[in-house]
This record gives structure tokens, sequence and C-alpha cells, in this order.
């Protein structure tokens, strides 16, 4: 189900995925809120988007900090997840960069991937600004674009658009001081050149040759605009990890950028127990099962044997940065303001949850148990469990049927939550704030009966898929919470996921079944 209302006012890039999580389409947003809305408030949606809306289940998003970053990012998310509804709208191209190279006479030209030696700027998401910027350096400090060095002088010498290092026109180090120059500017240091540039613009302005005082004043924006930083895609030749987390109501809210090459590809998030060595404790899980990059930037430094340990996992040397200014520090800050709004975003919805049900304090554990079989074969159960408002993976369970003969969803149920909280129980570890489970009055009987068996007191819910009728122990009719309401919407979300975990389970059993 799509929560709106977690959704915030800030650019970004949003990835609506089906029921098995597969992501259907990926767009950018300059404010995230009002543009997913829009797919679910316009009722004349052209087929192909009207198909989508129909289809989609679930929806992530990534917070970026300009919408140029959105561009950038969206661009590589749609070559990294290939979806179904972007392909025939967006091509394979990478968003050019200008290219200073590296030669004696370096040339300036548009690249759009960087193979080559020399210095990259950019991308440009705006084709325009990038041609507006490209002939203002190219123009100002006469660089040369041609391929090979000709013997003569070519019209760009004779137009003034060239220095004419071809011909002897310019020495090696004029020729270099200028390109320092050129570099520089592209790097953002162009206060010089804009205030000449507008002082050129009132001149003509001043003439009345306006149209030449216009096209300075597109070319003086574009070059403005050239400052703006763009954390998604950096000229980097290694990977990169930013790491960055809040500590709150003893849990720890962790978010993971994963940075392949200067590009932001990926996120990952993470809801567990606060514990005094936490950040180590969940670097050697995640590095033991994850191939660790060349640089880990974090929000503070870790011990040198765990550095070695991290260096050993990979076999290379891993360093380990805590960043205090520049564009890693902005990653860094930038992974942080994702915590903030992705996870405590979902505080609404817990605190809905606790309102609808009347429960003493928001479910910040929540379990959700699911039955599924194929004619009474593969009987098998899953467990989901959500922590925070989002899905906490590693502690999924499933079960295989084992004390119930032909298809009775009602002794399946019992039986994975007699067996789920056994075992809590003889490990000594923390009960959910509530359990939910996928059915309707029969199946919530049968779960909550083996609840007061082992004299447990946690709260326990069920749904109905059809009407997603919510259902209370004792009460015949189920609770006045509609369908579309937001702890309803909740509710649905974490039935889903169990529903979907379940299944593929079950699928995965027929399948070694078959192979055997």
């Amino acid at each position: 189900m799509i929560d709106l209302e977690s959704l915030p006012h800030l650019p970004g890039c949003y990835l609506f995925k089906n029921e098995d999580g597969t992501v259907l389409y990926v767009g950018k947003a300059k404010d995230l809120k009002k543009r997913v809305s829009s797919y679910f408030q316009k009722r004349d949606h052209d087929p192909k988007t009207e198909s989508l809306v129909q289809v989609l289940r679930s929806l992530d998003f990534i917070v970026t900090n300009t919408e140029v970053e959105a561009f950038l990012l969206e661009n590589t998310l749609i070559k990294k997840h290939w979806p179904r509804y972007n392909i025939a709208l967006k091509d394979s191209k990478r968003y050019a960069c200008i290219h200073l190279t590296e030669e004696k006479f370096p040339r300036i030209r548009l690249a759009r991937k960087r193979i080559d030696s020399g210095n990259f700027f950019g991308p440009f998401v705006s084709a325009r600004e990038r041609d507006y910027i490209f002939e203002v350096v190219r123009k100002t400090f006469q660089l040369r674009t041609c391929k090979q060095m000709p013997k003569r002088a070519c019209l760009r010498y004779h137009f003034g658009a060239c220095s004419g290092p071809c011909i002897g026109k310019i020495s090696s180090e004029e020729y270099g001081e200028n390109v320092r120059k050129a570099n520089s500017v592209l790097k953002g240091n162009i206060k010089e050149l804009i205030n000449s540039m507008e002082s050129e613009m009132r001149e003509q302005a001043a003439k009345q040759q306006f149209e030449q005082a216009m096209a300075l004043r597109d070319e003086i924006a574009a070059l403005e605009n050239l400052q703006e930083k763009q954390n998604m895609e950096r000229q980097k030749k290694h990977n990169e990890d930013i790491l960055n987390y809040i500590v709150r109501d003893d849990a720890v809210y962790l978010m993971l950028f994963k940075v392949y090459k200067g590009t932001l590809e990926d996120k990952q998030d993470y809801v567990f127990t606060y514990g005094e060595n936490f950040l180590e404790e969940f670097l050697v899980q995640y590095y033991s099962e994850n191939d660790p990059p060349e640089e880990l930037i974090l929000p503070e430094p870790l011990e040198e044997s765990f550095t070695d340990f991290l260096s050993h996992v990979k076999g290379t040397k891993v360093k380990v940065t805590v960043p205090k200014q520049g564009d890693k520090k902005e990653l860094l800050d930038l992974a942080l303001k994702n915590v903030e709004i992705g996870f405590f975003g979902d505080r609404k919805k817990l605190e809905a949850l606790q309102n609808k049900l009347s429960l003493p304090k928001p479910p910040s554990v929540i379990e959700c148990f699911d039955i599924s079989h194929l004619s009474g074969t593969a009987m098998v159960g899953s467990m989901v469990q959500f922590r925070g408002g989002r899905p906490d993976k590693h502690n999924y369970r499933r079960f295989k049927i084992e004390g119930v003969e032909g298809i009775d969803d009602f002794a399946s149920i019992a039986e994975v939550v007699r067996r789920r909280y056994t075992r809590l129980l003889e490990d000594k570890h923390d009960m959910p704030d509530l359990i939910i489970i996928d059915g309707g009055k029969g199946q919530l009987s049968s779960a909550f009966q083996e609840i007061r068996k082992l004299k447990l007191r946690i709260p326990i819910i069920s749904i109905a898929k059809r009407e997603e009728e919510i259902y209370v122990p004792g009460l015949k009719s189920p609770l006045p919470i509609k369908r579309d309401d937001k702890a309803s919407l909740f509710v649905q979300e974490i039935r889903d996921e169990a529903h979907r975990f379940a299944i593929n389970y079950n699928r995965l059993l027929r399948q070694k079944s078959l192979i055997s």
C-alpha cells in the first residue's frame, strides 16, 4: 500500500514496485509528495500510466539536495533496475560531461563516458546549459577542439575561436595557463569571468544590441548554475560506502549509501536494537556477507584493528574516512537527511495504529504471520517483522508446517505462532508489541488461543483480504477502520510483505520437489 503522508516536500527519486518488490518505474521529482500524489489524484492517465497505477503495490524513495541531483540519480537507477515502465521512455546514454584532455595542448570536448585521461566536469542534465558553458569556456580561453592537430590553421583560428597552437601562435606555457584558468572556471571558480560578462552585457544593452545582451544573460545563468554541487555523480576511480545513523528510543536507524566509482546507485536501510558497540557489530555482520568498498565514509572513527579486519576481508587496503567538510561530508549529511525523513516519517503510521487499536504505546516491533500452499502441497508459514515502521528482514522467519495434515489454515497458523513464541520464551528474547494474522476471525481465534496457552499478553489482530477488515479477539464485528485509513494501509503493507515472503518460500519448496 502507498502511504502518501510519509512523503516529504523535497526533491528526489521515487521507485514504484510490484508485490514481489520488483522495481516497475523510476521517476524524479522537484517535490516528491506532489509528484507521487498526482498518480492517485488524476483520473485521466494515459493507458501506460493507468496500467502502472493498477499494478504498483509499494514505494521507495531517495531524497536529494537539488533537482539536478534527482535527474542524475534517476538516470543511474534506471540503468541499474531497467524498470519495465521506463525502458520505452529512456535511452541508455549518460548525461554528457565537459572533458579537458591530457595532452601537450589539451583540447576541450563533450564526453558521455569517463574513459580517457584528463579532467571531467559535470555531468550536465541540461544540454542547453552544457552547450552555453562549453562555448563560453572554449571562446574565452581559445582552446582547441580538433581531434588531431592540423598542419595549418583552420577556420576556428581565423574566426578568433582558437589560439592556434597547431601553427605555433601560442607557446605550450601560455596555452597551459589558459587551460588552468578553464579548469578553474569549470570547477566553479567563475566570479571574475561572470563579472566581466555582466559588464559586457550592460554595454550591449546600452548600445541596444538586445539579442547579444540576452545571449550573454543566458550564458551567465548557465555559469552560475555550474556552481551547484552535483553529489549524485562525482569523478572517482574507486567504490565508496557512506553510512550514517540516528539512535532513538533504544533503537538504531541506519542508512547505507552505495557509491560505485563516484555514482550513487543504491541505498539500504536497517533498524535494530541499540547496543554499546552497535556500529562495529553491524559492520562485522554486513561485510561478512558483502564485499567492503575501497573507502568507507562514517560519522565517527573506528578502531585501527577494525580497519585491519575490513582490509583482511577485502584482500586489499580499506580506507575509513570521517569527513569534516567537502563533498564527502555533504553525502554523509544527505544520508542522515534520508534517515530522518525515511524512518521518522514512519512514526506517524505507528501513532495512527496505536490510536486506532487503543494501544498503550506505538507498536515499535510488529510481527505478522501468513500461510501459503498450493492445493494442500508445500504448506508453509511466514513471519515478517517490522521495526520502527520498516521491514527488519534480519528477523524474518519461515516455517515448514509439520503437524498438520491436508488443508487446515487454522491449525497451520496455530502451529507457527506456537513455535515462534515458544522459541522466544526459551531464548528469553523480547516479545513484539503487536501480532498481526493474515486472515479472518477463524485464523485470529486459533492464534489467540496459542498466545493464551503460553500465558503471554501481546495485542493481536487479524486482517481479512477481501474487504481489508481488521478483527480483534472477543468482538464479532470488525473494527470501524476504513480500508484507506493510514492505520489500515499500514496493516495492509505489513500483511502484503508477509504474503510475499510466504509465497516465495512455497515456490522454493515446490521447485526443489520438482528437481528431486
